[in-house]
């Protein structure tokens, strides 16, 4: 355990695996934790749940075994993976007021939070590729994206994002840590850590960067360059329902691609020009950065992908049937 010198900020510095730091759950609001975590456990309840029911419908029917369903499977695994990463140490803090967390443990939440993300980030941009393919080569759909094929995306996108962070993380326990140890959120942020640490941190930087520019930056153009394909044959259709038909398709793509990017960019924001700012603005920024996706992706494929509803329909009534019986 830190020392309380160290806790508060004092000059005694501290080094390696034995180091705590103490995470925050909403400064000014402990009194009412219990009651805050109330909305966070129906959160994390709809992302499970909500992700697990589309891995389950995708699964049963037949008629979904075709690449777009594959790739959403990819995504509703990813999401899982966020929601899972966070939900021990939120709950530990509103249920239990357990702020400490050792470094070992919080390296690793770092490493699954940060590889999620990135993972998310990769998924998404299959997506626009599976969107591109179907609307400007819809003949060769099928040759193009057989599920061989879509088993070594998927695989790609799990080495590629699995090996970016290690060579950063691994040297967060050399780092001297002489300044306060309390992080700004509920789970640990490679950010948020090595900003509180007293050594030389910039090749943590500008790895950091690199990650973004190489990850985040090729993922983003990546999909925009496939929507400029896809804009580009949508104009070329006749018919408006022909046009909106198309772009109807395209729909959840875009706004899982948006309930991912603009709360990432606004968290990004916030870290680099509002770092003075009131810390329940950092707080919300990164819960939703983190939570809000999970949640969203599988209300929104439900409702916009006919076949998703009615899977969700039909297990709904299966099990009223099935309490029905009993």
């Amino acid at each position: 355990m830190a020392s309380w010198d160290n806790v508060v900020g004092g000059t005694n510095s501290s080094t390696g695996l034995s180091v705590s730091f103490f995470l925050t759950g909403i400064p000014g609001y402990e009194n009412v934790h219990h009651l805050i975590s109330i909305p966070f456990c129906v959160l994390y309840l709809i992302g499970i749940v909500g992700n697990c029911t589309i891995l389950r419908v995708i699964q049963t029917d037949k008629s979904l075994h075709e690449p777009m369903y594959y790739f959403l499977s990819m995504l509703s695994l990813t999401d899982m993976g966020m929601s899972i990463s966070t939900l021990p140490t939120v709950l530990r803090i509103f249920w239990f007021n357990a702020r400490e967390i050792e470094m070992n443990t919080c390296i690793i939440q770092m490493y699954f939070i940060h590889t999620f993300s990135l993972m998310e980030s990769a998924v998404l941009l299959a997506m626009a590729f599976d969107r591109y393919v179907a609307i400007c080569d819809p003949l060769r759909y099928s040759s193009k994206l057989t599920p061989q094929r879509i088993i070594y995306i998927g695989v790609l996108i799990l080495i590629r994002c699995s090996i970016a962070l290690p060579i950063i993380l691994v040297r967060i326990p050399t780092f001297s840590f002489c300044r306060s140890h309390y992080l700004s959120h509920s789970f640990c942020l490679h950010q948020d850590i090595i900003r509180l640490a007293c050594s030389d941190i910039s090749f943590n930087i500008l790895y950091g960067l690199f990650v973004i520019a190489c990850y985040w930056g090729v993922d983003s153009l990546g999909i925009f360059i496939s929507y400029a394909f896809i804009l580009h044959s949508v104009l070329r259709i006749a018919s408006k329902g022909g046009k909106l038909k198309a772009l109807n398709t395209c729909a959840s793509h875009i706004c899982a691609v948006l309930i991912l990017y603009v709360p990432m960019i606004g968290l990004s924001l916030v870290h680099r020009y509002a770092k003075h700012s009131s810390p329940i603005i950092h707080i919300t920024m990164a819960n939703i950065y983190l939570l809000v996706p999970p949640v969203l992706n599988p209300i929104i494929y439900s409702i916009k992908t006919k076949q998703i509803r009615q899977g969700f329909l039909k297990i709904l009534s299966i099990k009223k049937n099935g309490l029905t019986h009993t």
